[in-house]
């Protein structure tokens, strides 16, 4: 994790949001609190599996998922493709939506990478996603955006779409167990 990351910003912003929806339950996880380990293993050690412990049952539970990157490189960071290689099943026949953040690209070539990667797991990928471009110019002190209005108005569409397919596959899986 990089010192002085913004990540937390537009991360508890967008928290806040899907708090304030009756028809989710908001789990975020901060991976800068969850230090998985870079070298994938089918015998994991016990430091590996003490690790994938806090965070494995969660991403088991959760209907859907919103992944809050940054771009680096043109890229993702490392940690986040970490989390999403050592699970598999977890993400299977479930949304993922994404709000990235960035210089003038907004995060938005990391989020390209991201969809093949998700596809490959067997994920569904919403269309609309978040995306802050000069992210530190558009957040106040206070860690909300400097203009709500058009933030917000994405932040529903998202969720709106996450919902949906998050009950819709929630139905699906319960029915008829996916099989990859």
């Amino acid at each position: 994790m990089r010192e002085g990351r913004f990540g937390p910003v537009p991360a508890g912003w967008f928290a806040d949001e899907a708090r304030r929806r009756a028809d989710l339950d908001v789990d975020v996880i901060d991976l800068a609190e969850h230090e998985l380990p870079a070298a994938l293993s089918s015998t994991p050690s016990p430091e590996a599996v003490a690790a994938l412990a806090t965070v494995s049952p969660r991403l088991e539970q959760a209907d859907a998922f919103v992944v809050v990157t940054p771009e680096y490189n043109h890229s993702f960071p490392a940690s986040l493709k970490h989390l999403i290689d050592w699970h598999y099943t977890q993400w299977r026949a479930k949304p993922v939506g994404f709000l990235s953040y960035g210089g003038l690209a907004g995060g938005l070539r990391a989020v390209e990478q991201l969809r093949p990667i998700f596809a490959e797991l067997h994920a569904v990928t919403v269309r609309d996603a978040i995306s802050f471009h000069s992210a530190w110019e558009r957040f106040g002190e206070d860690g909300l955006p400097t203009d709500p209005q058009g933030p917000a108005n994405a932040a529903k569409v998202l969720l709106d779409q996450l919902a949906w397919w998050g009950t819709a596959l929630r139905a699906a899986r319960l029915k008829d167990p996916y099989q990859a």
